[in-house]
């Protein structure tokens, strides 16, 4: 048979993120926000639109599991991806939040965690780290960039694909996604946030920071640094990269921004990962028979929301984090880097 009747074959019959460790249940709510005040950059005749999953943590589960992603989502990125599976797959996906679930009380708020994926990729393929935010008490925006993944569906059930993909325009792509990531603070009513983003997110972090001042630290999860790097930054920063992102590597961008940064930071590689095992991708690809990387999908995933949750109560709870400031006999594979 063909590799995509293999695939079919090999695929088990549920796909399910891991459950995550923190204590809270965990809801879903979503969003769709709109930018009176500005126009798309990638579609000038329309408002700029997102669509935003909030997870927080709950004070018990409602009755409907949450999806995935829609099932047309789950055809849009499938077939851009030329990935061999069940064309609506993803819309089935077990996730561990439930929709619209009752709050857990929270004394003078929540710290807000926002996520930004990748170029392509659905807002979806965070989810697991998320939810284990989430779980751990923080609330969690991941935000669906306009034409920017394949694969956003709005209320009225029109499914948007991803119009830059082909020919982005970088500088433009780090302003627009600091613009959206304001949009969000603004309507979520946070005053301090963390950032935390993969590929094309990742290296909107720093416009992000530079931007708006409620963004107070940020995570960049295996994405170049696109944005001019000639700004000093003294806001804490996270740099987490599959192996070829060590110092001296093939990409200059993480030397050259590591060379800007005033404040605190850290340069982490992990051994055995690849650009999309930072994100839900490396699990669930595991689990569909079609491995992503040498390391176990499940193992990457549990490293990604170890030392991404580590720092985020860092920055936002005080939190000591042991796990930033050395090796660690529970993660062998990671290395932090002192250039």
């Amino acid at each position: 048979p063909g590799a995509a009747a293999r695939a079919e074959e090999a695929a088990p019959a549920e796909l399910r993120l891991a459950a995550p460790g923190g204590r809270h249940r965990v809801g879903l709510t979503t969003l769709h926000l709109t930018d009176a005040g500005r126009a798309d950059p990638w579609v000038p005749e329309e408002r700029r639109e997102l669509m935003v999953s909030v997870w927080y943590p709950a004070a018990r589960a409602s009755g409907t599991p949450s999806p995935y992603m829609t099932p047309a989502e789950s055809r849009v990125y499938l077939e851009a991806g030329g990935i061999p599976l069940p064309p609506e797959v993803l819309s089935t996906v077990v996730t561990h939040s439930t929709v619209d679930a009752a709050p857990a009380p929270a004394r003078g708020g929540r710290p807000l965690v926002v996520l930004s994926p990748g170029f392509g990729m659905p807002r979806a393929t965070l989810t697991g780290l998320a939810e284990e935010l989430a779980s751990r008490g923080h609330l969690v925006a991941g935000i669906g960039h306009n034409h920017e993944a394949d694969g956003i569906t709005f209320p009225d059930g029109h499914t948007t694909g991803c119009l830059v993909c082909g020919n982005p325009d970088y500088p433009r792509v780090g302003d627009t996604r600091a613009a959206d990531v304001s949009l969000v603070i603004d309507r979520l009513g946070a005053d301090r946030v963390v950032m935390v983003g993969h590929s094309a997110g990742g290296f909107s972090t720093v416009p992000a920071l530079l931007a708006d001042d409620r963004v107070v630290a940020a995570v960049n999860m295996d994405g170049n640094f696109r944005y001019p790097n000639d700004v000093p930054l003294d806001r804490p920063l996270l740099m987490l990269g599959k192996p070829s992102h060590a110092p001296g590597g093939p990409d200059p961008t993480w030397d050259e921004t590591w060379a800007q940064l005033t404040g605190w930071k850290r340069w982490l590689t992990v051994d055995g990962m690849e650009h999309l095992s930072f994100t839900d991708v490396a699990p669930l690809g595991g689990q569909a028979g079609i491995p992503l990387q040498d390391l176990d999908g499940a193992r990457c995933d549990a490293v990604t929301r170890a030392y991404v949750a580590a720092f985020v109560d860092r920055q936002l709870r005080g939190r000591a984090a042991p796990l930033l400031d050395g090796p660690s006999a529970w993660y062998p594979e990671v290395t932090l880097h002192r250039p």
